[in-house]
């Protein structure tokens, strides 16, 4: 079998560096350097990407090795049309190390190709670290690593008219553009760095806030090798779906062509309605399924939607009682939710119900309350899917169901006080006190005519049946 490198698979490359890119995990080469490689190919981007890794975990070694190339394959249903579609990765120039080479990395920021700040460093990854208390040496945290090449970069181009910059961060916080620039901002202060440069940031970069979305899972690299026959030691598996929507000025638009390319990039003025959207579509879907299927017998996501009865379930809490508390377009929504629901019945992606149960209290307080309570408050009436998956989170969380324990992982507090609340025995008291406490939900759910009743009745319909699916 061939080693994967430039010579044995005819790929080189006189691109630019255009993109410079924190992190080198699963999701970026899976989703947005698949994206920048189909810009190269059908939009006429002409850049590459250089690497930038924040941990030595050997994979830039191997990355190197390969001549940054890798594969990505699309597995999943697209149309209903099972996708097996590989694609070789060819706009990665190769990944480096500041902690090996500080100044190379510094230099980077002199590149007058330059276009593009991409990042994926983890939710803990956009943080401030008072200990890196000046640049002269390498900052530990991620954003002093880029204010540090920022500054470079503003003492080797200090005219604001040229050399713009755009930054995309992917991590997984609210308004992370903003909260990136925020951060920039205090080393800024920290390291009393000229007022010239603070202009200089202020007026020639752009911090994008984004919303990303890509299921990207590792898979045995033998599977894809055999297919190929090429020994790809960083090939990557995704599906097919994904959708990037950037908050950012036009221009922006115009240098990362998107729409050119037949990509699933949306440029908005506020992707908040965006991110409401996936919130409590998709991932409010996922949340309300996890304890009715598991409680029914059902074991993964893709089996919930294939069952006639959590099949209607899902769709009954997505089309007729989530769909109705958002405010984009039905069209764009019910278009939105059929995809969520082709992307559930992924047949290469074996999803266990019980491992999205983490911390279950906490997600339904922040995917599924807010519809509930929305509904409530559109409708004046409760939405009968939304209180049936409430009844059975809190079943779920007794720990116990049909003679076998229930693997539980949350906060060691939350465990405990439905263990004690569930030792009364009493319906009504569990359901009250579920209700009532607020540092669950911000609020007292009591209040809200007949949903204590309602969830009673839920409650003591489960625990008066058998398993009602049976596999």
């Amino acid at each position: 079998m061939k080693t994967l490198n430039r010579n044995t698979s005819h790929t080189a490359s006189n691109r630019p560096i255009k993109v410079l890119q924190f992190g080198k995990g699963n999701f970026l080469r899976g989703y947005i350097d698949w994206m920048i490689d189909i810009l190269n190919e059908k939009a006429s981007f002409h850049g590459d990407i250089q690497i930038i890794e924040s941990s030595d975990n050997g994979l830039a070694k191997i990355l190197n090795e390969q001549d940054g190339l890798y594969h990505v394959l699309l597995e999943g249903l697209q149309n209903g049309e099972k996708i097996q579609e590989p694609r070789l990765i060819t706009c990665v120039k190769g990944v480096i190390n500041p902690a090996d080479d500080y100044k190379t990395f510094l230099k980077l920021g002199k590149n007058p190709n330059l276009e593009f700040i991409i990042s994926n460093t983890t939710e803990a990854g956009i943080r401030f670290d008072d200990t890196d208390t000046y640049f002269d040496t390498l900052p530990n945290s991620f954003p002093g690593k880029l204010t540090a090449l920022l500054y470079y970069r503003f003492l080797h181009f200090k005219d604001a008219n040229k050399k713009n910059l755009t930054i995309i961060p992917c991590e997984l916080i609210e308004r992370n553009g903003d909260t990136l620039k925020e951060v920039i901002l205090k080393y800024i202060e920290l390291w009393e760095l000229p007022d010239g440069f603070l202009s200089w940031v202020h007026n020639t970069i752009t911090f994008c806030n984004t919303l990303v979305d890509r299921i990207v899972p590792g898979f045995p690299k033998e599977e894809l090798e055999t297919r190929l026959g090429f020994k790809d030691q960083m090939a990557v598996k995704a599906e097919p779906f994904h959708l990037l929507v950037i908050e950012a000025p036009n221009d922006v638009q115009k240098m990362f062509p998107a729409e050119t390319a037949g990509l699933n990039v949306k440029f908005v003025k506020d992707l908040t309605p965006y991110r409401t959207r996936k919130v409590r579509i998709l991932n409010g879907a996922h949340t309300a399924m996890v304890p009715f299927g598991y409680l029914h017998g059902i074991d993964t996501v893709r089996e919930a939607v294939e069952h006639p009865a959590t099949a209607a379930f899902v769709k009954q809490i997505i089309f007729d009682e989530i769909i109705p508390t958002l405010d984009l377009p039905k069209e764009e929504l019910t278009s939105f939710a059929v995809s969520v629901i082709e992307r559930f019945r992924n047949p290469f992606i074996r999803h266990e119900l019980i491992s999205i149960a983490l911390n279950s209290v906490s997600k339904f307080k922040v995917r599924v309350l807010p519809s509930l309570l929305t509904y409530y408050e559109k409708e004046g009436e409760l939405p009968a899917g939304l209180v049936r998956s409430f009844a059975y989170l809190i079943v779920f969380y007794k720990g116990w169901f049909e003679g076998k324990a229930i693997p539980l992982k949350d906060d060691l507090s939350v465990i405990a006080f439905f263990t004690d609340l569930w030792k009364t025995g009493d319906i009504d008291h569990i359901v009250t006190q579920t209700l009532s406490k607020i540092q669950f939900w911000e609020t007292d759910l009591t209040i809200i005519k007949g949903l204590k009743e309602q969830i009673i009745l839920e409650i003591q319909q489960v625990l008066s049946n058998e398993i009602l699916i049976k596999k």
